[in-house]
């Protein structure tokens, strides 16, 4: 983080948690696969450096676990306050309007990310602004462009945390304007449960822009979003981020890379030697011996008749040993203790008959661990939940729109690498058919459709009256 944004927060009586900041850079170097000071770079014992190969473990870690959290669809309720009675058929315009503010803020794209990042550095977030709005002269703003702002663990800073739930947050960011540098921090304050957006931009050496300061006035919706890794954060000094799941696995990788390194160095060295007697070799003016060939001059290795391992060979084979057997036992231990550091049992990455069993397809053999990941989708959907709630305020707010900003929103994710849903939900149709029963029906086209409860309820009413009607007019 830069300086100059230190130093303005530290004017407004806030301190950045250098420490926390610290935690998820060296998480975020090994997602990023970069080199680790004192680790990769090694020296032999004739003193030459050299860089350890890095396998890069981290990121596939991360990127399984993202898999499992995706999401299909985002259904976001009815359009305005109106009771169950009066609400009429036709198209759902606030899931309409939410999904298309999510749609030109790129979220599918962003969320996977995001997910990503905070399985390897804990925390995520995202906050709602107004581009080309009007801001008067009594800090409202009219109209503008709604848009999502969507901000990594070392541009989040936590200003207030209530139950550790943050109330108020920082957020910086840079950006490219016209070829140069420009850094922006945002502030979200709460006072008399109304939030204050204090904007604050600064160019390249780091001085601020006064003519692009802004004061906002907002309402008592929250304007921004976090997500954290639902494990529960168990390092000092934290408060307010998610934990790294990167961090406690930080010694099984270096182990990974270790072993990985064994075995490149194993495979570097298996070529074939020749061991051959001088008295075969020619040589030119220099003394030099002279090989036919490439090949020759990588197989062949020229020693003295004394020196070779029986006198009366002329030729001696000598072919490397490649460990297998105890470098696929060490990549099997290690990957053990990683699987346990990153959840879902000591088996989410194992050696199968030659092959690594992934997250998903362990997760499919072993139900009982679906709880950890059940409190993550938990973690996220709340996250949506208040990004698309502060959505909706913004457009009453700004746009004069009526949308209900308490509706339920139903978050469906992604089941297709855990469960055969297809299968599942055709069971559950023909039981709810075959039996007639109302319930199992009505839970079909909640899972089948992401309704929700009282949208599928009116739909299997609708069939049992239509259903009693055509019984009554068949008795007549």
């Amino acid at each position: 983080m830069e300086s100059y944004i230190k130093n303005m927060l530290h004017k407004k009586g806030y301190t950045v948690n250098e420490d926390a900041l610290d935690v998820i850079r060296e998480c975020g170097d090994w997602y990023g696969n970069r080199r680790i000071d004192g680790f990769h770079n090694r020296v032999t014992v004739q003193g030459a450096p050299y860089e350890l190969n890095r396998l890069n473990f981290a990121k596939r870690c991360c990127s399984d676990d993202a898999n499992l959290c995706e999401v299909l669809e985002i259904n976001a309720g009815n359009s305005h306050k109106e009771s169950d009675e009066t609400k009429q058929e036709g198209p759902d315009e606030q899931s309409k309007f939410i999904n298309a503010i999510l749609q030109a803020s790129e979220f599918n794209t962003q969320y996977r990310k995001q997910l990503e990042k905070t399985s390897a550095e804990g925390t995520t977030a995202c906050y709602i602004r107004l581009d080309n709005a009007t801001i008067l002269t009594n800090g409202k703003a009219t109209k503008g462009d709604i848009r999502l702002n969507y901000v990594e663990a070392d541009s989040f800073i936590p200003l207030t945390v209530e139950n550790d739930i943050v109330t108020e947050a920082a957020f910086a960011g840079s950006a490219m304007k016209q070829g140069k540098k420009e850094t922006t921090l945002v502030l979200f304050t709460k006072k008399e449960n109304q939030y204050t957006a204090e904007t604050h931009v600064f160019d390249e050496h780091g001085t601020e822009k006064k003519d692009l300061e802004t004061i906002v006035h907002l309402g008592d919706v929250k304007p921004f979003a976090v997500m954290r890794n639902a494990e529960v954060n168990n390092l000092d000094n934290m408060t307010g981020y998610g934990l790294p799941k990167i961090h406690n696995a930080i010694p099984m990788l270096k182990a990974l890379d270790l072993c990985y390194n064994v075995l490149y160095g194993d495979l570097d060295k298996a070529d074939k030697l020749l061991i051959v007697n001088d008295l075969m070799c020619k040589f030119d003016d220099n003394g030099e011996p002279i090989t036919p060939n490439e090949q020759a001059k990588k197989l062949f290795v020229l020693i003295g008749q004394d020196k070779l391992p029986d006198a009366k060979e002329l030729v001696t084979e000598y072919n490397p040993e490649i460990r297998i057997e105890g470098i696929t036992k060490a990549f099997e231990l290690n990957l053990s203790l990683l699987s346990m550091m990153f959840g879902y049992g000591t088996k989410k990455y194992s050696f199968e008959n030659g092959q690594i069993t992934t997250a998903t397809e362990f997760v499919l053999s072993r139900q009982d661990q679906m709880q950890e990941l059940n409190r993550q989708r938990q973690e996220a959907t709340r996250y949506i939940q208040d990004i698309c709630h502060a959505v909706m305020w913004f457009s009453n707010t700004f746009h004069g729109t009526s949308f209900n900003v308490d509706e339920e929103i139903k978050v469906e994710f992604d089941d297709s690498l855990i469960t055969d849903k297809e299968a599942e939900l055709e069971r559950v149709r023909n039981d709810a058919l075959n039996f007639d029963i109302p319930e199992l029906l009505q839970w079909y086209l909640e899972s089948a459709y992401n309704l929700k409860p009282k949208e599928a309820e009116n739909l299997v009413s609708k069939r049992n009256e239509e259903e009693e009607q055509d019984s009554d007019e068949e008795e007549d």
